[in-house]
């Protein structure tokens, strides 16, 4: 079997969130988050960060329940696409060639052991600013201004029913790094964090207290200070969005955090990680123990009980 290297996945692509409120969710990212519509396909409105490079990066389609549907990678050449599908290939849990979605050229699909659906390119349409051009052309479309100017897609946090199974492909098969990880008294994993590049995460898995497969905990976006995410606190307040925790700061990657649930019921956080990245290149995972976590977030708050239990789509 042909093995990726921890960088043939450069990043995040785009990804697919169903919400059962379209209206209102559409009403969130546009306007709390000032994410700009770049186009549609049948029910679903693409929209993007202010600062990706390329076209988009959220798909906001309705359906009857919440929840996470594809979520893209872009490969970091022609060539680590290659190692990468022949990986996925050989694990026996590849679906086969699409045409992307919306400047995305042909892209892989894959499952996770989870079910979560997933793809990866390498070709992409780059962004060109129109009326929302930059001051600085290094940047790739004007700063808004407004909202919480949510800069970028992060990371996204699946909920699993085995995180030691999703964990295992994640990292022997697209070949990204564990970073962190939470030891229960057990001896099971119960939260794994992976890597992609320099950046500390990029995706997650937290273990499933429901057993179910195929759900989601949260999405991510970073804003651009830790004083940004103080102002969206109250720009939620004042609009009337659950805040669920925070503002604080996590032990567990430092991140400096808000968690909300946009009113599709899909957990957000709003994260922003100061200058903390992984530069070693033989970085050792950090693993928390049961007893630590009971201590709370790096602060000292505990975490809040929902946290464990909220998941989209709802498990009854």
């Amino acid at each position: 079997m042909t093995t990726p290297g921890p960088r043939d996945i450069a990043h995040l692509g785009g990804l697919e969130l169903f919400t059962n409120r379209f209206d209102e969710s559409y009403w969130f990212f546009t306007e709390l988050l000032a994410m700009r519509e770049v186009g549609r396909a049948g029910d679903s409105v693409f929209l993007r960060t202010w600062d990706t490079y390329e076209r988009w990066t959220l798909k906001l389609t309705p359906a009857d329940q919440s929840g996470v549907g594809n979520v893209s990678m872009r490969a970091a050449s022609p060539e680590a696409l290659e190692r990468v599908v022949a990986s996925v290939e050989a694990s026996g849990r590849g679906t086969g060639w699409v045409d992307g979605e919306e400047g995305v050229g042909r892209s892989y699909t894959f499952t996770d052991p989870d079910g979560h659906p997933m793809s990866i390119y390498w070709d992409t349409e780059w962004y060109v600013a129109t009326d929302d051009k930059p001051a600085l052309k290094n940047q790739a479309s004007r700063f808004p201004g407004r909202g919480v100017n949510a800069r970028r897609l992060d990371h996204v946090n699946y909920l699993g029913a085995s995180v030691e199974e999703n964990g295992a492909f994640i990292q022997d098969v697209l070949g990204l790094e564990c970073t962190e990880l939470i030891r229960l008294d057990s001896g099971k994993i119960g939260a794994q964090w992976f890597h992609m590049g320099n950046k500390s995460y990029d995706i997650v898995y937290s273990s499933d207290h429901t057993g179910s497969t195929g759900r989601l905990h949260h999405i991510a976006f970073a804003p651009d200070t830790r004083e940004d995410i103080l102002k969206a606190a109250d720009i939620f307040l004042e609009n009337g969005i659950h805040i669920e925790s925070g503002p604080h700061k996590h032990a567990i990657q430092q991140t400096f955090f808000l968690y909300v649930w946009e009113p599709g019921g899909n957990r957000l956080e709003f994260a922003n990680a100061g200058a903390r990245l992984m530069l070693a290149p033989d970085w050792k995972t950090i693993e928390w123990t049961e007893e630590e976590r009971k201590k709370g977030q790096a602060w000292g708050m505990k975490t809040i009980e929902t946290f464990h239990t909220h998941g989209t789509p709802p498990v009854a």
